[in-house]
């Protein structure tokens, strides 16, 4: 299935979703690998969506699961947000949902993203976002890059969140959902080719291609995790935000 088929198929499954589930989707977009421009040729869609009930499901005490999942297969992992979920996460400043708002591949868009977009804004937390992307990084090299063969997308799974973290440490802001900009400006010219080394084995073969050990990216994504480990501890607190505003949109959201 090409991007191009996905762009037609997906608003029709979207459609079939607000049917069967009662549910106005507000937003749905492309995430993981496609997002972020490094795609293998088999790798699958990961479609992800927000959603809101009729406000009344809100007032039930027998409330519905706050998400939707429909069954992964060889094409496509689908599944979904309900705006309340969505915002609990926000209050949390959750990564992933940053991810969602500024994917740049998006099937279906309300004025929902242009209304949250400033909201995402009072709620980001550098310490928060830091502290996933570290944790993502970390977990990635202790299971899946200390063999002596690797999954080439498994670096990426660790390089762009160790250098997401730096984006964030120094710009203060949520770090760019494309790999390739945050390479730019965050990844030092001598590792460049190794760089394109897995960008051109990852973009053109399965997924499960396997490759030795990258020395340099290693050493690399070991020095920056014990960096910014360190810097983490000097991190103050995040600094408590009222739920007012949060509150206040979701109100005016289900309203509609």
């Amino acid at each position: 299935m090409t991007q191009q088929e996905m762009n037609i198929l997906v608003p029709k499954k979207l459609h079939e979703i607000e049917k069967e589930y009662n549910v106005t989707i507000l937003l749905a977009v492309e995430s993981g690998s496609r997002a972020w421009g490094f795609a293998s040729p088999d790798s699958d869609f990961d479609v992800r969506f927000i959603y809101k009930r009729p406000k009344n499901e809100y007032l039930k005490l027998n409330t519905d699961r706050d998400v939707i999942e429909l069954p992964v297969d060889d094409t496509w992992d689908v599944n979904g947000w309900d705006l309340d979920k969505t915002l609990k996460l926000l209050f949390k400043s959750n990564p992933t949902l940053f991810e969602w708002i500024n994917s740049p591949l998006c099937y279906y868009k309300t004025d929902f993203t242009d209304k949250i977009k400033p909201v995402l804004n009072e709620y980001f937390s550098v310490k928060n976002t830091v502290y996933h992307y570290l944790n993502t990084a970390r977990n990635n090299m202790k299971i899946y890059l200390s063999g002596e063969k690797i999954h080439p997308k498994k670096y990426f799974y660790a390089l762009r969140p160790v250098l997401a973290c730096l984006w964030v440490l120094e710009h203060q802001t949520p770090p760019p959902v494309l790999f390739s900009e945050l390479t730019k400006t965050m990844l030092p010219d001598n590792l460049l080719p190794s760089l394109d080394y897995l960008l051109d084995i990852k973009m053109n073969n399965p997924e499960k291609a396997e490759i030795a050990p990258v020395r340099d990216i290693d050493e690399f994504l070991r020095q920056h995790i014990e960096e910014i480990d360190k810097v983490m501890e000097s991190l103050q607190r995040r600094e408590y935000k009222s739920w007012d505003l949060l509150n206040e949109f979701f109100i005016n959201e289900i309203a509609q």
